[in-house]
C-alpha cells in the first residue's frame, strides 16, 4: 500500500515568477510526524511531498492521499482532492481548517481527521487496510504527548529546505485570544513532550541552530524551566515564540538566554490598552513593551516584535504611531499584519454575526489581505495603512534607527532588515511574508549567508505546521 502525505502550496504559488526553486521554508514538522505514525505491522511505502518546493506529478501513484490544511491553503487543497478523487483514489483532509469547519471539509473529502492525530491516524490507516474506512476521526479525550515516536526527517532531502531543526515540545496555549485558532481547534490545556524526549530528538537532529514552533513556550514555566536547563549542556542556539509574559519573570529570562535561546518572537499586537481589553489579550498590557525588548537585548536575545491592524480601537493614526513605536523601542525585526478572522475563532463569529465580513475567500486568510469592514476607518485605509507601516518601518533610517536604538548589533540583524525592506516595498507583490523572504533577500543582497536566512525562518515563522491533522 502506498500512501501520499501531501502538504499543499500556499496563496503566493499560484504566481510563477521566482527565480529560485525553493522558498524559505523549514521542514515541516506535521508529515514527518504523521509519517512515523502509521503502523508498522502494515506493508506501507510513503511519500511526503511540501509542494512549496516541488511539483506534485500529474499521474501521482497512491493508494490513499493525506493532507494537512491550513486556512490559506483550503482553495488548493480541495482541487487537488477534487483531481486525486475523480481519479478514484482516496482523500483524507486534516489540519486546523479541517479541524474547525469539518462539515465544509468532509465535501471534499473521503474522510476527515479532526483535532491532532496521534491515535486516530493510526487506526484510519489500519481501516482503509481492511476497507472500512470511517467518514470521519475525532481526537480522543485520552490525547497525550507521552509516548510518541520521533518525526521520520530521513524522508525529504534536507537540501530542499533551510533547516530540518525544527521541534515541538508543546502544543497548544492557555490563553484565549479572541483571534488565535489554538483554543478553538484544540482547547486551552498544553499537552508536552517530555524533557526526556525533546533532548533526545535533537541530538538524533544534530544540529547547534534550532527552532521551536511552539505556540507558545512559556506557557508552562515550570515546563519550560525543565526545558532550558536541559537545553544548557547542548550548546544550541535556539528561537521560538513565547508572551511578553516573560517579562514579570526574570529568572526565566535569564535561563533562556544561559540554554541559548537569541531570538524571540512576540505577540506585541497593539500599542492600545482598549484594544488588548478587546481582543482577550489584557495581559500584554501588564508589560512595559519598551523595558521588556530592552531587558531581551542585554541578554543577547533579539526581538521580532509582531503587530496587527484592524482592531476595533484602531484609528487611521494607528499606522504611524506603531510603526514609530518599534523604530524608538529599537524592536530587531518589526512585523504587521491584517487583522484575519480565521473560521471557527471567536473573532469570526462576532464579525459575522456584526455582518461585517465581506469575504470568504480562504486564499485571502493570509493576515495580508482585508476581508472584514473595520471599525473605524475603511477597507481602504486598512489595506493601504498597513502597507505604509510596513515601508515606513524599513525605510533606511528607520532601519539604522531601530538597530541602533537596540544596542544589539549584530551582523545578521542588518541582513535580514535588508530581506524585509524588500518585502515592504513590494508589498503589492509578496503579501504574504512567510514565503518570499529568501528570494527577497538575495535579490537585495546577494552576498547574504544561509546562517542569516536561518535566523530569518526564526524570527519570522508563526506554527503553521502544528503536528499531526492539525
Amino acid at each position: 500500500m502506498k500512501i501520499v502525505l501531501i502538504s499543499p502550496k500556499g496563496p503566493l504559488y499560484r504566481h510563477k515568477g521566482g527565480i529560485f526553486k525553493k522558498s524559505l521554508r523549514y521542514q515541516p514538522l506535521t508529515l514527518t510526524t504523521l509519517a512515523a505514525l502509521l503502523p508498522g505491522e502494515l506493508d506501507i511505502t510513503v511519500e511526503l511531498i511540501d509542494e512549496g518546493i516541488e511539483e506534485i506529478p500529474e499521474n501521482l501513484d497512491a493508494d490513499l492521499v493525506g493532507m494537512t490544511v491550513i486556512t490559506g491553503t483550503t482553495k488548493r487543497a480541495y482541487a487537488l482532492a477534487e483531481r486525486f478523487r475523480g481519479r478514484g483514489i482516496p482523500v483524507v483532509l486534516g489540519g486546523p481548517h479541517v479541524t474547525l469547519m469539518p462539515e465544509e471539509a468532509s465535501l471534499h473529502a473521503d474522510s476527515i481527521c479532526i483535532g491532532y492525530a496521534e491515535q486516530t491516524w493510526p487506526q484510519l490507516v489500519r481501516d482503509f487496510a481492511n476497507g472500512r474506512m470511517q467518514s470521519s476521526y475525532h481526537q480522543g479525550t485520552q490525547f497525550s504527548l507521552q509516548e510518541s515516536p520521533f518525526p521520520r526527517r530521513e524522508l525529504f532531502n534536507k537540501k530542499d529546505f533551510l533547516t530540518q531543526a525544527v521541534f515541538e515540545a508543546t502544543r497548544s496555549c492557555a490563553h484565549d485570544c479572541e483571534f488565535c485558532v489554538a483554543p478553538s481547534a484544540w482547547g486551552r490545556k498544553q499537552y508536552q513532550h517530555p524533557v526526556s524526549w525533546i533532548i533526545e530528538d535533537i541530538r538524533r537532529v544534530g544540529q547547534k541552530r534550532i527552532l521551536f514552533i511552539d505556540l507558545n513556550l512559556v506557557s508552562d514555566t515550570k515546563y519550560a524551566r525543565e526545558l532550558f536547563t536541559a537545553l544548557i549542556p547542548l550548546g544550541v542556539s535556539w528561537f521560538g515564540l513565547s508572551t511578553v509574559l516573560i517579562a514579570h519573570d526574570p529568572e526565566l529570562m535569564e535561563l533562556m538566554a544561559r540554554s541559548g535561546c537569541r531570538g524571540l518572537l512576540l505577540g506585541l499586537e497593539t500599542v492600545s490598552q482598549a484594544n488588548l481589553k478587546k481582543m482577550k489579550k489584557p495581559f500584554n498590557a501588564s508589560v512595559d513593551y519598551k523595558s521588556l525588548i530592552a531587558d531581551l537585548h542585554q541578554l543577547g536575545i533579539s526581538v521580532q516584535g509582531c503587530f496587527v491592524f484592524g482592531l476595533d480601537h484602531d484609528t487611521s493614526d494607528v499606522f504611524e504611531a506603531t510603526s514609530q513605536f518599534a523604530i524608538d523601542a529599537g524592536i530587531d525585526l518589526p512585523r504587521f499584519s491584517v487583522l484575519t478572522p480565521f473560521p471557527g475563532t471567536p473573532l469570526y463569529r462576532r464579525l459575522e454575526a456584526q455582518g461585517r465580513i465581506f469575504s470568504r475567500d480562504w486564499e485571502l486568510y493570509d493576515g495580508q489581505h482585508v476581508v472584514f469592514h473595520p471599525q473605524q476607518m475603511s477597507i481602504d485605509e486598512l489595506a493601504k495603512g498597513h502597507e505604509y507601516a510596513w515601508k515606513n518601518a524599513y525605510r533606511w533610517s528607520s532601519i539604522g534607527r531601530r538597530l541602533w536604538n537596540a544596542k544589539n548589533f549584530q551582523p545578521l540583524g542588518l541582513s535580514v532588515n535588508l530581506g524585509y525592506r524588500f518585502y515592504a516595498h513590494r508589498l503589492h507583490k509578496f503579501y504574504n511574508c512567510d514565503w518570499p523572504i529568501d528570494s527577497m533577500m538575495r535579490k537585495a543582497a546577494p552576498s547574504i549567508s544561509r546562517a542569516t536566512v536561518e535566523q530569518t525562518i526564526a524570527m519570522a515563522t508563526e506554527s503553521k505546521n502544528k503536528a499531526p491533522c492539525g
